[in-house]
């Protein structure tokens, strides 16, 4: 980014009044707001107090486009070749147009946004500036080398013009041409090219421009132009750019002080009650407001562009700013570069008014019901004495915000003020400085951490495991609180994919107890979740209750069955291969473990184990082949075992042992 000197005296001036003014493609930021202009060049800019509108030239589009306040594009004129100077009718009823393209100055109706009449200049005079004064429309006319002053007489019963108002060859372009309110028969013009007599003052009250005076260069300068000029409201003084924004006494243009505005200026416009902006192209900051004959800006600006992640300044063509006729907002159209000529409208509220801005400092942990000091300054220039700011506490036990006495500013824009915050938790000072006629208001906030006091919190039957489908309740018990009893019970079942789920919500009984009851089929976290109040901590507890599978094994192609030992034994035939059917509660990719033990010595040994995979409904059917011996007692179960049966949304469950033997 481009660093230039900067003098003292002004360093200052924009450390109390600096504000930037940022917006791009992705939206306005800073500035108040910003929006996008469907043109490709920007010739004048004139603002409509009465519809509240922009109107803005599009030399190189051909067209004028009108927006509202906000920048939102309301409606446009084309047919318009290289349409360049703008001005309002007295009752803002009608807008012209310089039209050099076509030799014509056209007027739009400013309500409807729709062209109304041409009225031409004659062949070859290029009208490109305009300025209304002494009940008729004058323009600057005329190209490179050599240029002019005419006049549009609209009273009259046909409209007429003159041409050649100035005879002496003062201009060697079109010139640039203002008037005022307050001073109806001058007209002040300046030259956009170089040269010795760039600046003239007119009298208009008989109808012609009677030049009463022209600034001549001093001689040691080889030529002066002006990018831009703005009479004051009263037509004492005119203000041009040029090499520095001057301020030139009108009777005899002596300079009689300046407005610093950067390097580069280019535009310049003055409101009816006196505020002045100028704009520089090229140079950071790129806008100064200033009260009349201020020497430190009120307010100062750049617009800055992101394009493509790179942070830059925009442009400002000549001529591209506007104060609304009551000062309420500053417009500014604004492009990138040749290369991506996005053109912008960005509008300022309030720009006569001194930027502000609030910092708020609490401490990061209190404690309750005990005393804080919240510190802070209301940043800006020449705050009056016993200027205040308005305190706003929120916290729980004041959720839209409770109202805290105001604090008077000391007059280095400090403040600080005692607060015993009644309740805990997060406790947010909102501290607003709410402006005056010559400061913008602002507001911040800081959060301070207020303590709670601990309270108990528990759900019971953790670790517990049931049986597939048993109704559980489940109770969760409170401890003591300061206001809230309410709990919210959570479930949340293994492999559903649906994570924790509320179940119950519900005020506590006179115990500190809130139940609920629930199907396992599933292993379960169930969880109580106390959400605080303004003087207890939040807390949150849970309980893990296992539950098991449903399984069943039935073994086929016996031959009897008869009681051994208290059991159902199976008789098999040794040339008989059983088969063992296992019915499990199903779940994708699970798997049963078959165990097979003999009774040897006294005792169950356990001969083999293998896992088998379950269809989707939990089906299983394995057939036992080989050599089945004789004189032995067998017997098999089926399990499911967390993890290795390939899932882990059940407790480990073993189904009931199946006994048999083989015979001959």
């Amino acid at each position: 980014m481009r660093v230039r000197s900067l003098s003292s005296a002004t360093a200052l001036a924009v450390a109390f009044s600096s504000v930037v003014l940022v917006g791009s493609a992705a939206g306005p930021a800073v500035a108040d707001s910003s929006a996008v202009l469907p043109i490709v060049s920007s010739g004048d800019i004139i603002v409509d107090g009465v519809h509240q509108r922009v109107f803005i030239s599009d030399p190189s589009g051909g067209k004028v486009v009108a927006t509202d306040y906000a920048g939102k594009v309301i409606g446009s004129v084309a047919s318009l070749p290289r349409a360049d100077g703008l001005e309002l009718s007295a009752d803002s009823g009608t807008l012209y147009v310089a039209v050099p393209g076509t030799d014509e100055i056209v007027a739009i109706d400013s309500a409807t946004v729709t062209e109304s009449a041409r009225y031409a200049t004659g062949d070859g005079t290029d009208p490109e500036h305009l300025a209304l004064a002494g009940g008729r429309i004058w323009f600057g006319y005329g190209g490179v080398g050599h240029g002019n002053i005419g006049s549009l007489d609209l009273s009259a019963e046909q409209p007429h013009v003159s041409l050649g108002q100035e005879s002496d060859g003062t201009w060697t372009d079109a010139p640039l041409l203002d008037s005022a309110p307050g001073a109806p028969n001058t007209l002040a013009a300046g030259s956009r090219q170089y040269s010795l007599t760039p600046l003239a003052i007119y009298d208009v009250s008989a109808g012609t421009a009677a030049r009463t005076a022209l600034y001549r260069v001093p001689d040691e300068q080889f030529g002066q132009h002006v990018e831009d000029l703005a009479l004051t409201p009263d037509g004492t003084q005119v203000v041009a750019s040029s090499a520095t924004h001057q301020v030139y006494r009108t009777t005899d243009l002596a300079v009689v002080g300046s407005y610093f505005g950067g390097y580069w200026p280019n535009s310049v416009d003055i409101a009816p009650d006196g505020l002045v902006a100028t704009g520089t192209d090229n140079n950071e900051p790129m806008v100064y407001v200033y009260q009349p004959g201020g020497t430190t800006p009120r307010r100062t600006g750049t617009f800055l562009d992101d394009h493509g992640g790179v942070i830059w300044p925009s442009r400002l063509d000549q001529g591209s700013l506007a104060l609304a006729p009551d000062s309420s907002r500053l417009f500014v159209v604004t492009h990138y570069d040749s290369s991506n000529p996005e053109y912008r409208l960005r509008v300022v509220n309030e720009p006569g008014k001194m930027y502000s801005w609030v910092t708020v400092n609490a401490p990061a942990q209190a404690d309750r019901a005990k005393p804080l000091t919240i510190t802070g300054k209301v940043n800006s220039a020449q705050l009056p004495a016993g200027t205040t700011v308005a305190v706003t506490r929120t916290d729980l036990e004041s959720p839209n915000g409770k109202a805290l006495p105001a604090v008077t500013v000391k007059a280095d824009g400090t403040f600080s003020f005692t607060d015993t915050p009644p309740a805990g938790g997060t406790v947010s000072y909102k501290v607003a400085y709410a402006g005056d006629a010559d400061h913008l208001g602002a507001s911040a906030s800081d959060s301070v951490s207020v303590s709670r006091a601990s309270t108990a919190l528990s759900v019971n039957k953790n670790g517990n495991i049931y049986a597939y489908g048993s109704e559980v309740k489940f109770t969760a018990h409170l401890g003591t609180t300061y206001k809230n009893r309410t709990l919210s019970l959570y479930a949340d079942t293994a492999g559903d994919g649906k994570g924790k789920y509320l179940v119950k919500t519900g005020t506590v009984n006179s115990e500190g107890n809130l139940s609920v009851t629930l199907t396992l089929k599933r292993d379960t976290t169930v969880s109580a979740s106390f959400a605080g109040d303004a003087r207890t901590a939040p807390k949150t507890a849970k309980s893990w209750a296992g539950a098991k599978v449903k399984v069943s094994l039935s073994p086929s192609r016996y031959y009897k069955t008869a009681t051994v030992g208290g059991h159902t034994q199976y008789y098999f035939h040794k040339t008989t291969n059983p088969l063992l059917t296992t019915t499990m509660t199903a779940y994708p990719g699970r798997s049963q473990k078959l165990t097979f033990q003999v009774y040897s010595g006294g005792t169950w040994r356990t001969t083999g184990s293998e896992y088998f995979k379950l269809s989707s409904t939990g089906k299983c059917t394995v057939e036992l082949t080989g050599t089945h011996p004789t004189g032995y007692r067998f017997r098999v179960r089926s399990s499911y075992l967390n993890n290795d049966s390939g899932d882990t949304v059940n407790s480990t469950t073993h189904g009931s042992w199946k006994y048999f033997a083989f015979t001959n």
